[in-house]
């Protein structure tokens, strides 16, 4: 696979010849020197001889995965893995993405399924998440066409990035002032610069002269326009050679220039490599990758705090939302996402583009695989986009199949951006009556069948977010405790609308419905009256009961009681009757609107037996004062 080359073999960062004094065996030496067909035949020839030391059988599995014979590889990586738990995070993610190769999803799932007591949670809703949208596929992405772009050579080019009005690039091509590398075989790296036109046209390659000379690595650039600075990798060299740490390894620093050619270390050490810087205006965050004492896996995403350049704290950890037992490299935002590479098990193959949403300044969504085009069996990385008018274009590089060297550029123009499609809502849930936040609600999304996709608890604040693959309907739901229930549904263009701006969830509390009456608990209507000697809803009338269905819908588990009192006028009978008809008909009217008959424990008319005032019988009273006593309550017998 090319493509380890100049991805995974930069991350050796090129130890010196130290290794091969211990006691190695022949198989070792040959593991550590980068020739690993040569290690597997020597570990072969020593296994027959006696048994290999687990750490023997790990470089030897190390060795199958790197040549790509993962059937080899899981076989081996699961056996050490039961005898003994020696297996670093890496090479169990190595194991998952054997298994990945030459098995079922489900026998992929089940396996980690047994090891998600010790993964962290974010590792599992990522990778259920990206194995679901993945199995949805093509229909559910936006058709991307990449171009293998001519500047690509027959060695490596990678990592492109914009600059001005040409496209930067790091390559492997060969230069007289350059040395080989030898974990490759290929020339050290530079970086080169080409002219883009309107159209996409290409120039003629140039050496890119705006940074020092070194005969060793100069890579992965990136350019601030708003700052105009450029970032990039170089080897730690010192005169004109490289320089070693006290185990003999030689590392990536990371640079910077600026003013039309003076230069700045902005972050070296000689233990560690720096990888892929990029840098955000709108922060002054500097991101980059690193293969850090507290990484994840292998390389992780971090980024510091600057000032006018200067860097002015600790390289902080992206976190397991972002980092996993793989590597991950090259990060770059745009329009509120996080785009970056990794090798996680969960992928289409190597290295593939994720997304990841940045929900708060340092809290990111789950990294969405932007799917087959932009991604594929092979290694994939180094993404770059920009909107031009109504369009987004933007590069890659990638190892498929159809290329001209070990990586090749690619470009792409697009009407919508690159990706697989989800549904993210961002909002929060609201006491309807304070406005303040609901702590710890739940929060349910249901396809239309009902299925729960997704459930989730607010923070203290009300606020959530969510994300999950595209459903051409989804169910909003939420409640807590003693407040509403609250759902809706939403199809089509309705989905795409509310995911524009926050989403608010006003959930209810029974005491904002109700109020006492007659030493009652009653829904709080607006007091209605029937015509005069009869039974028939008016609209007046049902405009209130819709109210008492909209508080059945807020609060399923109520139970109700139906009382219907009338004034003295008539004779007693006929008022009882009267009542009960009334009382009758509000009942049968809320069951047609979908409240649940059980809802309803009782409708009882009683007539003029409770008059409220002295209009009894008998008595003369103003009509106003009659009406006093005409009422229908429904009282809330619990909750």
């Amino acid at each position: 696979m090319k493509v380890t080359t100049y991805i995974f073999l930069l991350f050796i960062a090129l130890p010196s010849l130290l290794f091969s004094q211990g006691k190695n065996s022949k198989g070792d030496n040959y593991f550590y020197g980068y020739q690993y067909q040569k290690a597997i035949t020597e570990y072969q020839k020593e296994q027959q001889k006696g048994s290999l030391s687990n750490s023997q059988l790990l470089n030897l599995a190390d060795s199958y995965f790197k040549v790509g014979n993962y059937k080899n590889a899981s076989e081996i990586y699961q056996e050490v893995n039961k005898k003994d738990s020696i297996l670093t995070v890496l090479q169990f993610n190595q194991l998952l993405q054997s298994l990945s190769k030459t098995s079922n999803k489900e026998r992929v799932q089940t396996f980690l399924r047994s090891k998600s007591p010790v993964l962290s949670n974010e590792l599992m809703e990522n990778a259920e998440f990206n194995f679901q949208i993945l199995e949805m596929g093509a229909n559910n992405a936006n058709t991307v066409n990449l171009v293998n772009l001519p500047i690509n050579s027959p060695q490596t080019d990678f990592s492109p990035a914009f600059y001005k009005n040409k496209l930067l690039f790091s390559s492997s091509r060969p230069l007289k002032s350059k040395g080989v590398y030898v974990p490759s075989g290929e020339s050290y790296l530079d970086i080169y610069e080409v002219a883009i036109s309107d159209t996409g046209k290409t120039g003629v390659v140039q050496l890119f002269d705006q940074v020092p000379d070194s005969k060793f690595h100069k890579s992965t650039p990136f350019y601030s326009e708003e700052n105009e600075r450029l970032f990039y990798i170089l080897s730690n060299a010192e005169e004109g050679e490289l320089t070693y740490d006290e185990n003999g390894k030689n590392s990536l620093a990371m640079g910077m220039s600026y003013n039309s050619g003076q230069f700045r270390f902005l972050l070296k050490n000689l233990s560690t490599s720096f990888y892929y810087p990029f840098f955000d205006d709108a922060t002054d965050r500097l991101y980059f990758a690193a293969n850090f004492d507290d990484s994840y896996g292998g390389t992780d995403l971090y980024y510091v705090s600057t000032n006018n350049g200067q860097v002015m704290s600790a390289p902080v950890n992206l976190g397991p939302r972002v980092n996993s037992p793989g590597n991950e490299i090259a990060p770059f935002i745009f329009d509120g996402s996080l785009y970056f590479s990794s090798d996680v098990f969960y992928g289409l193959g190597g290295m593939d583009v994720y997304k990841s949403r940045i929900q708060s300044r340092d809290v990111y969504g789950i990294p969405v695989n932007l799917g087959e085009g932009i991604n594929s069996k092979e290694d994939d990385f180094g993404f770059i986009i920009k909107q031009e008018n109504d369009t987004y274009m933007g590069y890659l590089a990638s190892n498929r199949p159809g290329g001209k060297g070990g990586d090749d550029i690619y470009a792409f123009r697009m009407d919508a951006m690159p990706g697989l499609k989800t549904f993210a809502l961002r909002g929060t849930v609201v006491d309807a009556s304070s406005n303040q936040g609901i702590g710890k609600a739940q929060i349910k999304l249901l396809d239309n069948e009902g299925n729960v996709l997704k459930e989730l608890y607010s923070a203290e604040n009300g606020d959530f977010t969510v994300e999950i693959p595209w459903q051409d309907e989804i169910t909003v739901q939420s409640g807590k405790g003693e407040f509403s229930a609250y759902s809706k549904s939403y199809s089509g263009k309705q989905l795409e609308e509310i995911q524009k701006s926050p989403y608010t969830i006003s959930l209810l509390q029974l005491e904002d419905l109700v109020e006492e009456t007659e030493g009652k608990k009653v829904v709080r209507l607006k007091k209605f009256y029937f015509p005069k000697g009869n039974s028939t809803l008016t609209p007046e009338i049902t405009m209130e009961l819709d109210k008492v269905v909209e508080a059945v819908q807020n609060f399923p588990n109520i139970k109700l009681r139906i009382e219907t009192h009338t004034d003295s006028r008539g004779s007693n009978a006929t008022n009882q009757k009267l009542s009960q008809e009334r009382s009758d008909i509000v009942r049968d009217y809320l069951v047609s609107k979908g409240v649940p008959s059980e809802t309803i424990l009782e409708s009882i008319g009683y007539g003029e037996e409770y008059i409220k005032n002295n209009c009894t019988n008998g008595v003369y009273c103003l009509d106003f004062l009659h009406k006093q006593n005409e009422r229908t309550l429904i009282e809330v017998v619990s909750n």
